[in-house]
């Protein structure tokens, strides 16, 4: 039974742009804090045995230089590595190259807190169609994935995943992860009105209506 009020509420997310040498990017920023410590938070992300416990099968060389492939999702080039705060990937799907940042740190509760930034260059038409949860709500996922290996050291199958997503739980879920992203992209200053018409797009998407 997954506490989905809690998981949504653990997480931090705001959206933002980032100017690069192809032109303006879309940058989004979420973080959650975990019981354990930078050691362990680092292995569980870095770990080629241990990253299909709560993520996805992957092959290839996690080491800088050397290509990665997640199974049925996206793969690219380990871009920047620094054990045990911080790597830096780029992320390749469908065509599409974006960049992605994982940052690790200790917060003054004892915790450790796992930061990911995603960069993107995003058509405006696929933006107000979607709006960020066609992002947000899969890392959401990843997140909830990796809060409750951490928490119970268990591993959840991809077809295990892929049936809960598809609940009735699964579905709240996504629906208020959905809610929340459409919340940053207000505070970002999307009008509301074009906000919420994303939000509800996104969310029969990752619910297959």
């Amino acid at each position: 039974m997954v506490d989905v009020h809690h998981q949504i509420n653990a997480v931090s997310r705001t959206i933002g742009t980032r100017v690069l040498d192809a032109g303006e990017a879309r940058v989004l920023t979420m973080s959650q804090a975990y019981d354990t410590d930078l050691e362990d938070l680092w292995d569980a992300c870095t770990n080629i045995e241990r990253l299909p416990r709560w993520f996805l099968p992957v092959s290839g060389e996690l080491k800088p230089g050397g290509r990665y492939q997640f199974d049925g999702n996206a793969g690219g080039v380990v871009e920047r590595c620094d054990p045990p705060r911080s790597f830096a990937v780029t992320w390749e799907m469908g065509g599409e190259v974006s960049w992605v940042q994982v940052r690790l740190s200790a917060d003054p509760d004892g915790r450790s807190r796992f930061e990911l930034e995603h960069v993107a260059h995003v058509r405006d038409e696929m933006w107000a169609q979607f709006g960020p949860g066609a992002v947000g709500i899969g890392w959401d996922g990843m997140l909830l994935g990796l809060s409750l290996h951490l928490s119970s050291g268990e591993s959840m199958s991809t077809q295990e995943a892929q049936a809960w997503q598809v609940s009735e739980e699964g579905k709240q879920f996504t629906l208020a992860a959905s809610e929340k992203w459409a919340a940053a992209s207000i505070a970002a200053g999307t009008p509301e009105q074009a906000a919420r018409a994303a939000q509800e797009t996104v969310s029969k998407f990752y619910m297959g209506e």
